[in-house]
């Protein structure tokens, strides 16, 4: 495995352990839900317990933390329907559960009935890069926001808008920066921004180096043991480095998020070391997670339910029929990558077609797109061998 002490970032300050983090956040959260309890309407609280549950979601796999959500604006539409504050909440909750039209109508609420413009503007920024929309504008945007005093909060959105347009460098550089800004004493932050880092150079990178990725892995798991996705990563290296034990170690501490990414990942490490009927299990309870997740919120375990059911989930026109509701909700260029390869992999010719086309009529003379698969020739080629298996499996493929 990675030694951790080689991920560590010179200059990066002290900060609250990373165990004691994770009680105080559980602890805050439950004591935030009991005052709501009591005082729905009290001010900025749904505003905090939104950002509570996004950071137990985020960092500890509480996938509940949507339903909770949920119920969150229930209340609130019950209490206080005609508010700006309820419509700027409604809309942040949508967009956690990629309900990206939702959000977008909620904000025009919230705008109508005479919400700050701040918070409008930060919203309808987020919403425009999660979908793919406007991203020169959207990337104008957040260079302005870090042109004078940088703050964390404003260069990590940069970094992420710059990493799904294929400038990894600048990126790396930007990520970088945010750590070094950063002057808090919560470890959370600072792991997320160790996390992107993992994932610009294992997943995101035309070209990944799995060594850097790890590290920064490392680092995140460093900073907050109970950093789940940090876990699920780091153990995805591992794996295809050959070290399925080390990985299975890894994964042993998250199992009990309820995360079925784990489960999946789990089962992985247990098919490489022969355990085939444990391997099953595992199996079988991420099947039942990804359905319970899918049933509740589709939109937002589109991408992941798609991944795992082309993979270990061996349903390969399910995950497909995944990624396009994926595509639908957002058209970015990951997502039509995603899609097409799960067609060529469906043996589904006019679907790869079909994606490869809109993917390049929206995409084509951006620099992301210059740099995608879809625009190399392997992508053409995988394409005219589906055509060509489709042709041979259909009545008339003999002639």
């Amino acid at each position: 495995m990675i030694d951790v002490l080689e991920a560590t970032p010179h200059g990066l300050r002290p900060m609250t352990d990373g165990g004691i983090a994770a009680v105080n956040l559980q602890s805050a959260r439950l004591a935030a839900w009991q005052r709501f309890r009591r005082m729905p309407l009290a001010p900025g609280l749904a505003e905090s317990l939104v950002q509570l549950e996004q950071q137990a979601m985020q960092f500890q796999g509480d996938m509940g933390g949507l339903v909770r959500l949920d119920l969150l604006v229930e209340q609130l539409e019950h209490d206080d329907a005609d508010s700006a504050a309820t419509a700027l909440v409604h809309a942040q909750v949508d967009a956690t559960a990629h309900r990206f039209a939702d959000a977008r109508r909620q904000l025009a609420r919230a705008a109508e009935r005479g919400a700050p413009a701040e918070p409008l503007r930060r919203l309808s920024l987020s919403l425009d890069q999660a979908c793919g929309t406007d991203l020169p504008h959207v990337l104008r945007e957040r260079r302005h926001a870090t042109s004078g005093a940088c703050r964390l909060e404003d260069l990590v959105p940069l970094g992420a808008l710059l990493a799904d347009l294929r400038d990894f460098e600048d990126a790396d550089r930007i990520y970088r920066e945010a750590l070094e800004v950063y002057d808090d004493v919560s470890p959370f932050a600072a792991a997320w921004v160790c996390f992107q880092l993992g994932l610009l150079w294992g997943e995101q990178a035309t070209e990944p180096q799995t060594d850097r990725a790890a590290r920064w892995y490392c680092q995140a798991i460093e900073l907050l043991p109970a950093y789940v996705k940090a876990r699920v990563h780091l153990a995805e290296i591992e794996l295809d480095e050959g070290r399925g034990d080390a990985a299975r170690l890894l994964l042993q501490p998250a199992l009990a998020s309820g995360d079925p990414e784990v489960n999946w990942r789990y089962a992985q490490t247990l098919q490489a070391a022969g355990f085939d009927d444990e391997c099953e299990a595992q199996l079988q309870l991420s099947r039942v997670g990804f359905d319970r997740l899918l049933e509740q919120h589709p939109l937002a375990f589109a991408d992941h339910g798609a991944e795992f059911f082309v993979d270990s989930g061996d349903d390969a026109v399910r995950a497909l029929q995944l990624a396009q509701i994926n595509v639908a909700n957002r058209p970015t260029l990951q997502a039509f990558e995603q899609a097409h390869e799960i067609a060529v992999a469906a043996g589904d010719a006019a679907a790869a077609d079909e994606l490869l086309s809109r993917a390049t009529q929206r995409w084509a003379g951006t620099p992301g797109f210059a740099l995608s698969p879809l625009n190399f020739g392997d992508a053409r080629q995988a394409l005219r061998r589906t055509s060509a298996g489709s042709a041979a499996a259909s009545p008339g493929g003999e002639s």
